[in-house]
């Protein structure tokens, strides 16, 4: 038995590695990425601890080569999701009786893990599953996955210790239980580090979890299931569930009278559906279930005519293109001033003509190719509408080819009119649409970008002016809940910019927070007096010195009010 009350130092962020050329971590991860293409795993299901092998798989290849085969991932349904909840109901009391430091120790444990000895498994993992430049992997699956993990023991501890007030002869505490049932966790592709988060906030608070991986991104999912393993996470607490169809799991988990919450992250249409489906299963729930979410956006950058040239166009290239587009904070709708916009205009392009795209492990190209025959087609769609819309016109960019990977060129439209539909829907690609307004109109223009898009995530202003910085951050105050000045809209760091977004951008219950694990809880007051009231009266109601004897005064019954 110990009675200490350990508390974790501050943390701090996780330091970036360069991987410049020659250095040892460059040689380290490209030696790993050479080890993973030479396997062929078998991706299970993960329940109760146990690896479960279905009869249906699919296979698992990377963007850039989709003849190269990496895995198998065994398709989960029905029996599966039933099979977990029943596990997840089993190691519910255990893990949420657990003291807090033991549970901690856990994810701070995985932390350790993956700053260390598994950094250049998961970033491998990611690059080739996922499609991410070195850079992009370490920033995603290294540092912010570390960064939440620990971050959040640290919020973790600050909200236990928030307690009420005590009062004379009265001690008052409050409990912050998790939910009663289990969480289902639904991750998207593009982030290794929200894949993570997702399952792993919950479960800290105490809860339980079945955890449904993007089919895209299910290779690093199985390295980050791993690793929580490795770290002591005991069996049932997070249990793995891989689904080409999403609904084969979110359907019967939905279902479940012990469905307690929802943390996801993926596309609105998706969002949209299980919030319908969680509605019309209110009567089954033994509760009303916790629904967080984050979905899209149609993020922007805004320029005013005092704004620097060379930093715009490099936010642009950076805020646009990095990762394919494929970031729901990417920079997609760009508002330029026409007197700065042509040097604007060739400044990208300089860039931009710099850039070479292939595959992730040859490490001087700064895009790759886009995540699947899906999305290609759906990026590609917009480009082909671009050539023969009236009110736009292709600027840079527009091939395409997927005879070896899903690989576009980044691609730079313009918009003739505020409603043409890439500068009002999320294409998830290397797209960005750039509409140009006279000088005199930026007050005008700041109100269409905050009509245009029904999105709140993210976006930013640049300007030197400041009366203009202070108008566009009124103006847009709804327009995005992670909002920049003079910076790129992508690249949110936990600890300092926790991230969300609001309308329909999600539940703004911003990832990397206190705010977040509040929804993991359901809070119980408890009171307890030290010196009981032996009767029932209150010195209020005692009779003053000039009113007859309490004894004289009707009894209740005979007429009095009682």
């Amino acid at each position: 038995m110990t009675n200490a009350y350990p508390e974790t130092a501050p943390p701090e962020n996780e330091p970036t590695h360069t991987y410049a050329p020659g250095s040892p971590e460059r040689q380290s991860v490209q030696a790993r990425l050479q080890d993973l293409r030479a396997q062929t795993l078998d991706i299970p299901a993960f329940i109760g601890g146990e690896s479960v092998f279905t009869d249906e798989t699919s296979d698992v290849v990377p963007p850039h080569d989709h003849q190269h085969l990496l895995g198998r991932v065994h398709q989960s349904g029905a029996d599966e999701v039933a099979s977990a909840i029943e596990a997840a109901q089993a190691a519910k009391a255990e893990w949420a009786a657990m003291d807090f430091s033991d549970r901690a120790a856990i994810f701070l444990r995985a932390a350790e893990l993956i700053a260390g000895p598994y950094r250049d498994t998961l970033n491998a993992a990611t690059m080739l599953g996922q499609g991410k430049s070195i850079h992009q992997a370490e920033i995603d699956a290294a540092c912010e996955l570390i960064d939440f993990l620990r971050f959040n023991v640290h919020f973790a501890e600050q909200l236990y210790r928030n307690q009420p007030n005590d009062a004379p002869g009265i001690r008052n505490q409050m409990q912050y239980r998790p939910l009663e049932g289990f969480v289902l966790a639904v991750t998207p592709f593009n982030f290794t580090a929200i894949q993570g988060n997702l399952p792993t906030a919950p479960a800290l608070m105490g809860n339980t979890v079945l955890w449904k991986p993007a089919s895209r991104s299910v290779y690093s999912a199985y390295f980050t299931y791993k690793i929580l393993e490795e770290a002591g996470l005991p069996p049932g607490v997070i249990n793995m569930l891989p689904a080409d169809d999403g609904a084969a799991v979110g359907g019967p988990a939905l279902a479940s009278e012990h469905f307690a919450g929802l943390h996801f992250t993926g596309s609105k249409a998706t969002f949209d559906h299980l919030w319908t489906e969680i509605g019309n299963n209110l009567d089954t729930y033994r509760t009303y279930p916790t629904i967080v979410g984050e979905t899209g956006g149609k993020d922007f950058i805004v320029a005013h005519p005092s704004a620097h040239v060379e930093q715009v166009a490099t936010a642009v290239v950076r805020g646009a293109y990095e990762y394919q587009g494929q970031k729901c904070s990417a920079a997609s709708r760009l508002y330029m001033p026409a007197s700065i916009w042509p040097d604007i205009r060739d400044e990208i392009t300089a860039q931009l003509d710099d850039i070479s795209v292939g595959p992730p492990e040859d490490f001087r190209n700064f895009l790759n190719a886009v995540i699947d025959q899906r999305a290609f087609d759906k990026i590609t769609d917009y480009i082909e509408h671009v050539r023969e819309a009236d009110n736009a016109e292709l600027l840079y960019g527009g091939t395409y080819d997927d005879s070896t990977g899903y690989f576009i060129a980044p691609t730079l439209v313009r918009a003739h009119a505020h409603d043409e539909k890439t500068l009002r829907e999320e294409i998830f690609g290397p797209i960005t649409t750039v509409y140009v307004y006279p000088d005199d109109a930026f007050a005008d223009t700041l109100s269409q970008v905050n009509e245009t898009s029904p999105y709140g995530l993210t976006g930013s202003i640049f300007a030197r002016d400041r009366a203009a910085i202070r108008t566009a951050s009124d103006v847009l105050e709804h327009a995005a809940g992670n909002f920049y000045i003079n910076d790129k809209p992508t690249g949110a760091v936990v600890g300092q910019q926790p991230f969300g977004g609001a309308r329909r951008s999600g539940t703004n219950d911003k990832a990397g927070s206190a705010y977040n694990l509040m929804r993991w809880v359901s809070p119980r007051a408890i009171k307890e007096n030290f010196n009981p009231a032996t009767h029932y009266s209150y010195p209020w109601n005692q009779p003053d010195a000039t009113e007859p004897h309490a004894e004289s005064r009707p009894e209740a019954g005979d007429g009095a009010v009682a």
